[in-house]
C-alpha cells in the first residue's frame, strides 16, 4: 500500500504531510513525529528531514513586536517518505466531500475599509513607514476528521488551482493546515539563497484575464510602487545574509487560477546554517510591510487578534552533502482546521499611500476564494472542469513586454555582479535607526571599499574612532523629542558634529541633521513612499528613491543658519535634497534603493567628499539650478511660491 493508503486507512493517523512543489509531476508523502521547539535555532537538524510549521509570532527572535496567542514551532520529523506521481495521487485523495459551512468574517467589510483609511492616515501618513499588511480571516467548522479533511481538500487544490509555489496538506495533533501558497520566502540550495518577492494583484474571478484589463493592471501606479518596495524590503534581507548582496531577475508574471500577481526572483549567495538564514529573513514584507521593524509594531496596533501561522513559514530542511538545504514557503492562501472543528482562512492587503479602502476589500475576498472553493465553503464554477495535472503551473512565471521595461527605470547595481572595490583603509560605522536599509548602504559601502560594519542606534558609541559614520534611515517624526530614538539620534549627530568628523546622514537621519542645523521640519502633503525622483545633488541630475513623509525646507536659506552647510533645495518648494559641509554630507533620499538609477555614483562621490574633508567636486551652490525636474510634494500649510 501507499502511504497515503495508510494514511487513509487510519483512524487516527500519524503526523504527515504531503507536498508538491511548483510545476513537479511527483509530490511527496512525508510521516514522522513531532517536536515542538521554542526558536529556530532548536530545530532539530541531526541527519532527519525536517518540515517545520513556524508561526509569526516567532519573529519575536528579531527583537520585533507580536501578539502572543502561543502558537508553536512545530517540527515534523520525518521518518518514512515517498514520491508519488501527481496524477496516481489524485487517484488516492478522498472525493474532497467535506464541506465547511457557517461561513463568516471576523472583521465586517466596512470595518476593514476604515482600518485601511486609518493605517493610511495614521501610520503611512505620520512617517511610520511605507506599506502594511494587514489581515482579516474568513472562519467556518466541519465536523469531519482533520486528516481525511486536509487531504480531500489538498485533493481540490491539485486539481483546480494553478501556479502555486507550494500545493501542501499537513496534519498534526490539534493542528492541521493545507493551502496553495504562490509565495517562496525563502531557500537555499547548495549555499545559493533565493527570495521570491510577488506583489502586486489582478483580480479575474471568472475566468482568464483579458489582455486590455491585464495591460491597465500592469501600468497602474500603485501595483508597480507596491512591488518595489517589497523587493527593496526583501534585498535588506539579502544583504544581512549574503556578502556578496542580492542580485534581482525578473520581473514576471505569477498566473494563478482567480488572481495574477507580479514578481521578482532574488539570488545571493551565503554560508550560514539555514536555521540563521530563516531567522534572518522574519518575515516576508510581503505578508508585513517595511520597514519591517515597524511594521510588526503596525500589526499589533492593528489587528485584533494573533496571526497563528499566517505570515510565517512552512520550512522543509533536506538533507545533504554539504549540510541541509532550505524552501521556505510562506503561509498564505492557507486553511487551518483545529481539534474543535473550527476552520480559519487568513488574508491580508498591502496598504501603500494610493490604497483605495474598497478596492483592498475585494482584494482580501478575492485572495480567499481559492481556498474557500477547495474546502467547500464556496460553491465552485468550474467543478465539471478540473486542470489536468500536466497542465499545473504551466504558465507559473511568464514575462510580458510592460513588465520588462520596467527595469529600465531600477539601479543596475542590484541586477549585475557586484565585485568591491581596492580596500581604502577606512571603517565605515552604520548607525541603524529603525530601518533595514541600513544593511544594503553597508553593503554599497563594502563594495566602495570601506569596511562597513552596522550597530543599532541605542548601541552606538558617542565617539566612534571610526574614519566614517553613517547615520541611516528610519520611521518616525524626527520632531518626536519623546521618542527615545529621536533623542538619541539627535545626541549622536551632534556628537560627532562637534568632534568635526567625518559623517554622512540618509533620510530620517538627514532630518535629525538639517533639524540641528536650524531648518524647520515639516510633513509633506502627500508622503513619498517608494518614489523615484530626479533631482539635482549639488550640480549633477540623479535618480533617485525616496521614502519620506517629513522633509526639510530651506525657508530662502542658501546654507544653514547653523554651521553654515550649502544647501541643496527644490526651488520650488524648498524641500531639502541634501546638505554638505566640510566633512559632512546628507540626503534625503535613499541611494541604497533599487530605485536609485543613480545612487551608487552619487553615495561614492558623497563619500569621497566627507573623506577628504573638503567640499564636495563638481557642483555648483544651492539655489543656482539646483532642485527637482518636474513639481514636488507641497508641504502641509507651505504655499509652492516662496518668492526668492
Amino acid at each position: 500500500m501507499t502511504l497515503i493508503s495508510t494514511l487513509l486507512a487510519a483512524s487516527e493517523p500519524p503526523p504527515f504531510a504531503v507536498i508538491r512543489r511548483e510545476r513537479a509531476a511527483t509530490l511527496d508523502v512525508l510521516v514522522g513525529e513531532v517536536v515542538d521547539v521554542a526558536n529556530l535555532a532548536d530545530i532539530p537538524l541531526d541527519g532527519a528531514e525536517v518540515l517545520a510549521l513556524v508561526p509569526f509570532r516567532q519573529v519575536r527572535e528579531r527583537g520585533f513586536d507580536a501578539l502572543d496567542d502561543g502558537a508553536p514551532l512545530r517540527c515534523l520529523v520525518v521518518r518514512e517518505r515517498e514520491t508519488l506521481p501527481v496524477d496516481a495521487a489524485i487517484g488516492l485523495l478522498p472525493r474532497h466531500p467535506v464541506v465547511v459551512g457557517d461561513l463568516a468574517v471576523d472583521v465586517p467589510d466596512a470595518e476593514y475599509a476604515a482600518t485601511v483609511r486609518r493605517v493610511i492616515a495614521e501610520e503611512i501618513g505620520r512617517g511610520e513607514g511605507a506599506n502594511f499588511v494587514i489581515r482579516r480571516e474568513f472562519t467556518g467548522t466541519t465536523t469531519a476528521p482533520a486528516s481525511h479533511a486536509v487531504l480531500g481538500w489538498l485533493r481540490a487544490l491539485l486539481e483546480h488551482e494553478r501556479g502555486a509555489f507550494w500545493t501542501f496538506a499537513v496534519h498534526t495533533p490539534g493542528l492541521s493546515a493545507v493551502g496553495a501558497t504562490p509565495e517562496r520566502h525563502v531557500s537555499q540550495v547548495d549555499g545559493v539563497v533565493s527570495m521570491n518577492p510577488i506583489s502586486g494583484t489582478f483580480r479575474h474571478l471568472d475566468g482568464p484575464p483579458d489582455d486590455t484589463a491585464l495591460e491597465a493592471f500592469l501600468g497602474d501606479v500603485k501595483e508597480r510602487e507596491e512591488l518595489v518596495m517589497v523587493v527593496d524590503e526583501e534585498l535588506k534581507m539579502m544583504s544581512a545574509v549574503c556578502p556578496d548582496g542580492g542580485r534581482i531577475r525578473g520581473p514576471f508574471l505569477k498566473r494563478m487560477s482567480r488572481l495574477t500577481h507580479t514578481e521578482y526572483l532574488l539570488e545571493g549567495r551565503s554560508a550560514l546554517d539555514p536555521r540563521e538564514v530563516l531567522r534572518r529573513t522574519m518575515f516576508a514584507p510581503t505578508v508585513t510591510g517595511s520597514p519591517m521593524g515597524n511594521a510588526c509594531t503596525v500589526i499589533a496596533r492593528h489587528e485584533a487578534t494573533p496571526r497563528g501561522y499566517y505570515a510565517g513559514v512552512l520550512a522543509r530542511f533536506t538533507p545533504g552533502a554539504a549540510g541541509y538545504d532550505l524552501d521556505a514557503p510562506i503561509l498564505i492562501r492557507t486553511a487551518y482546521l483545529d481539534g474543535a472543528g473550527t476552520v480559519r482562512v487568513p488574508v491580508g492587503a498591502t496598504l501603500v499611500r494610493h490604497s483605495d479602502p474598497d478596492g483592498e476589500v475585494a482584494e482580501t475576498h478575492a485572495k480567499a476564494a481559492g481556498v474557500l472553493t477547495a474546502i467547500g465553503a464556496l460553491p465552485r464554477q468550474d467543478a465539471a472542469a478540473p486542470t489536468p495535472s500536466g497542465e499545473h503551473g504551466a504558465e507559473a512565471s511568464a514575462s510580458h513586454p510592460l513588465l520588462d521595461a520596467r527595469n529600465a527605470q531600477l539601479a543596475a547595481f542590484w541586477s549585475t555582479p557586484q565585485p568591491s572595490a581596492a580596500p581604502r583603509g577606512a571603517r565605515a560605522l552604520v548607525v541603524d535607526a529603525g530601518d533595514d536599509f541600513t544593511t544594503m548602504l553597508a553593503h554599497q559601502l563594502r563594495h566602495l571599499g570601506l569596511d562597513a560594519r552596522i550597530v543599532p542606534w541605542h548601541e552606538a558609541p558617542a565617539a566612534p574612532d571610526d574614519e566614517l559614520v553613517v547615520f541611516g534611515p528610519g520611521p518616525g517624526d524626527p520632531r518626536d523629542a519623546a521618542d527615545p530614538r529621536m533623542a538619541r539620534l539627535h545626541e549622536l549627530i551632534a556628537a560627532r558634529l562637534a568632534q568635526r568628523a567625518p559623517m554622512l546622514a540618509v533620510c530620517l537621519s538627514h532630518q535629525v541633521l538639517a533639524r540641528l542645523s536650524g531648518l524647520a521640519i515639516a510633513p509633506l502633503a502627500a508622503p513619498q513612499q517608494g518614489v523615484q525622483r530626479t533631482v539635482e545633488v549639488f550640480g549633477e541630475r540623479a535618480s533617485i528613491g525616496y521614502y519620506n513623509t517629513f522633509t526639510a525646507f530651506d525657508a530662502g536659506h542658501r546654507t544653514t543658519p547653523n554651521h553654515g552647510f550649502e544647501i541643496a533645495a527644490d526651488p520650488g518648494t524648498g524641500a531639502v535634497h541634501a546638505l554638505r559641509g566640510h566633512g559632512v554630507a546628507s540626503v534625503q533620499g535613499h541611494l541604497e534603493s533599487v530605485l536609485s538609477i543613480d545612487g551608487l555614483a552619487t553615495l561614492e562621490r558623497l563619500v569621497d567628499g566627507v573623506l577628504t574633508g573638503g567640499m564636495l567636486t563638481g557642483g555648483v551652490l544651492a539655489g543656482d539650478a539646483l532642485g527637482a525636474a518636474g513639481d514636488a510634494p507641497a508641504p502641509v500649510g507651505q504655499a509652492v511660491s516662496r518668492g526668492r
